[in-house]
């Protein structure tokens, strides 16, 4: 399976492991699946420490190297943009992305966010 990880999943897998699932955490951690995590979402969790709603490690850009190491990169295309802005309305930017990403490149979203979990354009995994 091909999972691309929403923002809040990548970060608690780092920050705050004991809030993951034991299905999602199964799933991140077997070795067959592929893990995807979007450029947007990099700069969503530096927006959030930024404006002091989440701690990020002193050395950013060693704990983003670590964070990021296993992961694919997922590309931020316009033909993403262009599916972002087709998608059911959703109030986050950054989610939608998040959502047309995984539409566009066929990857299942893994999020605990029940808006996500409820547009029927994507595939999703939630949070259990």
């Amino acid at each position: 399976m091909k999972l691309l990880l929403d923002t809040h999943i990548w970060l608690w897998t780092y920050l705050e492991p004991r809030r993951l699932g034991s299905r999602l955490l199964r799933e991140l951690r077997n070795d067959d699946n592929e893990l995807w995590l979007s450029p947007i979402s990099t700069w969503e969790a530096f927006t959030l420490h930024a404006r002091g709603r989440i701690q990020l490690p002193d050395d950013i850009e060693g704990w983003l190297h670590d964070a990021i190491l296993p992961l694919r990169e997922a590309p931020l295309t316009h033909e993403i943009a262009l599916a972002a802005s087709r998608l059911s309305l959703h109030p986050d930017p950054a989610d939608r992305f998040l959502a047309a990403t995984a539409q566009v490149l066929d990857l299942v979203l893994a999020t605990a966010d029940q808006r996500l979990l409820g547009m029927a354009e994507i595939r999703t995994m939630g949070n259990r």
